[in-house]
């Protein structure tokens, strides 16, 4: 239920480049932070109107029976949270981030883990509460004893950061474990890169790759572009250009500049795909507009015949048209 921005920047990636096509640049892509995914599971346990109408998007509805479930019962810390959440989103009420976090503190003091998560993330970011991360750090914690897997995964990048000193790789890599454990694909993926890296952790492609395939299983782009890449080249795992070109396709069409940039080189070699020139440079004036520019695809579109120039313009806006209706 609760979606919030991650903290700081995951430092676990290497510099070493690695080719996906011949004669391609290659630099591994940068690994942003990734943002902690909604909880694995609903906070409700038993069947429930106010959490089923928030499903659906019937926020009022949502409100209003989540206010009579506290008349009912003053003490009931999932309906608090819900109502925190509505107004953190600004749904169905105005959005409040000091309203939030009000519902937050009430529901975090009964003990509900997704509200001690919450409070802490609005700690950390300073969202309608001051900022504190001392706080946010003591209420991660507290969280991650109650094996939440997104706190465990903020404590792993609190690490990393380690208030700007020396980072401590060892104690994020056993955060990012044991979140990645229980199922949390952000972790998994940084898990994967201190495999690859040997940041915190022994270097290991193989386990590398396991972690990494989990994380683009569950739809984490940045995953699905490294484990293609692994894939590509064959690292920690069977060499296979067709599984790669899959995923990168898969990742280009959820608008990840490099995924587009190697889904162009790919038809443009016919490596993992059929050659088809006039999808490569479909894909390179994508990924140019997005700031991935590729002087070598460049050249090959100045080899294009008028027709195969006009396909590209009629590819290009099919496609423009797909992205608008979703």
């Amino acid at each position: 239920m609760i979606r919030v921005v991650a903290i700081g920047l995951l430092v676990c990636v290497g510099t070493a480049p690695v080719a996906v096509a011949e004669n391609a640049p290659t630099p591994t892509p940068a690994a942003p932070a990734p943002q902690p995914a909604p909880p694995a599971t609903a906070p409700i346990q038993t069947p429930d109107f106010a959490y089923g109408a928030y499903q659906h998007g019937y926020y009022v509805a949502a409100y209003q029976e989540a206010m009579k479930r506290l008349k009912d019962n003053p003490q009931d810390a999932v309906a608090m949270t819900l109502i925190g959440e509505l107004y953190r989103q600004g749904y169905g009420v105005k959005l409040d981030y000091a309203e939030a976090d009000r519902w937050y503190a009430r529901a975090a003091a009964l003990g509900n883990r997704e509200a001690i998560f919450a409070l802490a993330l609005a700690k950390l970011t300073g969202q309608g509460v001051p900022k504190d991360r001392a706080g946010a750090a003591a209420l991660f914690e507290k969280a991650a004893a109650m094996n939440h897997a997104g706190a465990l995964y903020n404590l792993g990048v609190m690490a990393v950061e380690n208030n700007g000193v020396f980072p401590d790789f060892v104690k994020a890599a056993r955060l990012f474990t044991r979140s990645a454990e229980l199922g949390y694909p952000d972790a998994a993926y940084a898990l994967a890169l201190c495999y690859r890296n040997g940041k915190g952790v022994a270097q290991d492609d193989k386990l590398a790759a396991q972690w990494m395939a989990r994380a683009a299983a569950e739809d984490d782009v940045p995953a699905e572009v490294e484990y293609a890449i692994m894939l590509f080249n064959g690292i920690g795992v069977d060499k296979d250009e067709a599984g790669a070109a899959k995923l990168f396709l898969k990742a280009a069409t959820e608008q990840n500049p490099v995924a587009q940039n190697r889904v162009a080189r790919l038809y443009a070699s016919g490596r993992g795909v059929r050659k088809d020139l006039v999808e490569a440079m479909k894909w390179n004036l994508i990924a140019r507009a997005a700031g991935e520019k590729d002087g070598w695809l460049d050249s090959i579109m100045d080899t294009l015949t008028p027709t195969q120039k006009v396909a590209v313009e009629t590819a290009i806006r099919e496609y423009n048209g797909t992205i608008l209706s979703h």
